[in-house]
């Protein structure tokens, strides 16, 4: 198995936690966004008839890139740890 290979396969648990906490951190984040942009403490579903189409997909849209950009920055954290403990890089 190449360096790459196993760098790769060695980061797999770090990037799972990463994605979960991403998830965790986004969320809290996309909550206290909303509250501020809307003055509701909670963001609309999909399913909720009171809501227009308009809102629902902008919340969605909101929440998408938070999520995006809070997932790319724990991976990049993590993978630059793991390069620091290992010496090499996880990506490639």
């Amino acid at each position: 198995m190449s360096s790459s290979k196993g760098a790769k396969l060695a980061y797999r648990p770090i990037g799972l936690l990463g994605g979960v906490l991403a998830g965790v951190v986004s969320g809290a984040v996309f909550k206290q966004v909303w509250k501020r942009v809307s003055n509701e403490d909670d963001a609309p579903d999909a399913l909720q008839s009171e809501y227009s189409m308009k809102e629902v997909v902008l919340a969605a849209a909101l929440q998408g890139a938070i999520f995006a950009a809070t997932k790319a920055a724990i991976d990049r954290a993590g993978a630059r740890g793991f390069t620091k403990l290992t010496g090499n890089w996880p990506g490639d």
